[in-house]
């Protein structure tokens, strides 16, 4: 299996969806929870249902503007069929988030053609400490795993303990890793990367970058100069710039969102550490806002547990009951 079959593939195994599932349990649970109290001694979606709902889904990190579509959505269908039970709502609104994801969001990972480009270049971005380089470990592994030949660029050259993080899944996952150590130049480093990915015909190119967002002008200047380097070497690289984001951290997530894509062309999102919140509802809004892709979900430690995105799977482990 190469690179792009790896991409394309449609179905997910029962043990993704079971980790899937698993991973959504605290999300799901205190998204339930919060609407079964909403609509106890309710025999209708009247407006203070509504109202309810629409708390639930803002304090489940959905985000304003996306929850006003939604009930917005969900107020006309009640209007429309002039009386809806409150038995009925997990049903309307599962309907309604998933119809939103379908209209206001890029097609799914694997429907994206990647055909004719060798190396394949993805340069990750995202703040320290959101996951960014298990993400990229984990990925390597499974691109590997999927046989392709992959490599790493270690050009998180600011912080301490970054070149030596990769080093060690470069390591773990058994892909090559090219690093110049701390304080390297970066672009360098990417330059670097990428002239020794087309020496060994290898498929795949992650590059690492720096996690700060102290200032956007020093970091839009640095990203740019690592792209334009890559160029050199790989016309038209980076393919995908994927941001890194921590699900945990709910809006702070959206904030940092805002500010990578003005620093820089992101077009690939990766949301990590969704097991360990309840506030997978982020994954809604930041689909719905940025209109960039979600590509990879983090539902748990292992390896196979960084999975591609698919809205139906997403919106179904949701509201499995």
């Amino acid at each position: 299996m190469g690179l792009f079959d790896f991409f394309k593939k449609k179905d997910k195994t029962v043990e993704e969806h079971e980790a899937l599932e698993k991973g959504l349990e605290k999300t799901k649970d205190s998204f339930f929870s919060k609407i079964s109290k909403a609509v106890i001694g309710k025999s209708t979606v009247d407006d203070e249902v509504l109202d309810d709902l629409e708390e639930i889904l803002v304090t489940s990190d959905v985000g304003v503007t996306t929850t006003l579509k939604i009930i917005e959505r969900i107020e006309n269908r009640v209007a429309k069929n002039k009386y809806l039970n409150t038995s009925e709502l997990n049903q309307i609104l599962r309907e309604e988030i998933q119809a939103l994801l379908e209209e206001n969001n890029s097609a799914d990972f694997e429907q994206f053609n990647y055909s004719g480009k060798k190396p394949y270049v993805i340069m990750v971005v995202g703040v320290n400490g959101v996951g960014k380089t298990t993400t990229i470990g984990k990925l390597a592994y499974q691109l590997r795993e999927a046989g392709n030949k992959v490599v790493l660029g270690a050009a998180d050259t600011f912080r301490a303990a970054a070149v030596d993080q990769i080093k060690l899944w470069g390591e773990r996952v058994d892909v090559r890793v090219v690093s110049q150590g701390m304080n390297a130049d970066p672009a360098s480093v990417a330059f670097d990367t990428l002239q020794s990915a087309v020496a060994n015909d290898e498929d795949i190119a992650i590059i690492d970058t720096a996690g700060r967002l102290h200032n956007k002008v020093g970091l839009m200047n640095e990203l740019t100069k690592i792209k334009n380097v890559m160029q050199k070497v790989v016309p038209g690289a980076p393919h995908e710039i994927l941001l890194v984001l921590d699900a945990s951290t709910g809006q702070n997530a959206i904030e940092q969102c805002k500010q990578f894509t003005q620093a820089t062309d992101v077009n690939a999102l990766a949301l990590t550490k969704l097991d360990g919140t309840a506030k997978g509802g982020v994954v809604i809004g930041i689909s719905d806002q940025f209109k960039i892709p979600v590509k990879y979900i983090g539902v748990g430690e292992k390896m196979t547990d960084l999975q591609l995105f698919n809205k139906k799977d997403f919106v179904d482990s949701l509201f499995k009951q």
